[in-house]
């Protein structure tokens, strides 16, 4: 008869269930570690992360805490997808060369380990694009999450490639002479798009079981794999944590943000707002773009400007779910 589990004995065993541990030190309503946790849950077998740094990696593991309870490293800004490269490689040469080994030492192997790097926009859009192309031109088999708050926002809230236009930032100020960030959001789903994975999506956190299924979806396939994450962020966009859901909606509901997924080169789009919002419903919602609303005509030509390339942006999105559609 096995003896029956005490009180410490349960809790370990719970603690080594979880995935990413709460006492973190995120800013209030910071949607970073629901996306980390939601898609860390979503996968079943055992993972090694490599996290950039950033927002996520500062703010959850201050010496002597840490949120991780699985294989953890810490790479600098530029370099997570070329760390995750070099472990899944030798990785995979261990598991080749294991016979040999098995001869010298003992040890055993887990074959089906997931590899997993969490990335923000500063780390993935700009500093760390050249590793990521890289990594994904040689085919590692990894998933590479971007978790996307348009900014840089642990060293102060400095404009990335991912800020959109019009956004007031530290190095985007508005004023007299500009209407904040005047260069368009660079568009990285095409960029990741063109070195022909076997599957990239983009998500939101107003719909974790979209997330989830779209992270089940990914693991599933051998080879790397790109999911892009919305993460609002009520600190440097300037709206209160609770209406964080309300904003992430908002984005959806304007088209701001399309949710949708492109699985071997044939594209979905896994939400599509019945009526439309103008642009104009989603940027109020933040003092980021206040600026733009104080009735003045360059003003008002900038969120024009703004809602124009928002409607151009998603009908090439339609026409690309109609053209790669499998002949019925």
């Amino acid at each position: 008869m096995s003896k029956p589990q005490t009180q410490n004995q349960s809790n370990n065993d719970k603690n080594n269930r979880i995935k990413f541990a709460p006492g973190h030190r995120t800013c209030a309503g910071c949607p970073a570690p629901v996306i980390t946790r939601t898609v860390l849950n979503a996968i079943s077998k055992p993972v090694v992360v490599a996290n950039a740094t950033g927002c996520l990696e500062v703010a959850t593991t201050i010496y002597p805490q840490t949120s991780w309870n699985v294989p953890f490293i810490h790479s600098a800004f530029e370099n997570a997808a070329a760390t995750i490269s070099g472990i899944e490689t030798a990785y995979r040469n261990l598991i080749k060369d294991k016979l040999k080994l098995d001869k010298k030492i003992n040890f055993s192997l887990n074959k089906d380990l997931g590899f997993l790097v969490f990335g923000g926009d500063g780390g993935t859009y700009d500093i760390g694009l050249q590793s990521l192309s890289g990594a994904l031109e040689r085919g590692h088999d990894f998933l590479y999450v971007c978790y996307n708050n348009q900014g840089y926002m642990n060293t102060g809230g400095q404009r990335s490639s991912a800020t959109p236009r019009g956004a007031r930032t530290s190095t985007t100020p508005s004023g007299s002479a500009s209407q904040g960030k005047i260069e368009w959001r660079k568009n990285l789903m095409e960029i990741v798009e063109a070195h022909n994975i076997p599957y990239l999506a983009q998500a939101s956190i107003f719909n974790l079981v979209d997330l989830t299924q779209k992270v089940q979806k990914a693991m599933s396939f051998q080879g790397p794999k790109f999911i892009h994450v919305l993460s609002p962020c009520p600190t440097v966009w300037k709206f209160p944590p609770r209406r964080v859901k309300e904003v992430t909606k908002l984005a959806l509901d304007t088209r701001f943000w399309p949710i949708y997924e492109i699985e071997q080169g044939v594209y979905r789009i896994n939400y599509q707002p019945k009526e439309p919002k103008p642009v104009e419903e989603f940027l109020k919602t933040q003092k980021r773009f206040q600026h733009l609303f104080k009735g003045q005509e360059a003003q008002k030509t900038v969120i024009q400007t703004i809602q124009s390339r928002i409607d151009q942006e998603w009908e090439k999105l339609d026409q690309k779910v109609a053209l790669t559609q499998p002949a019925k």
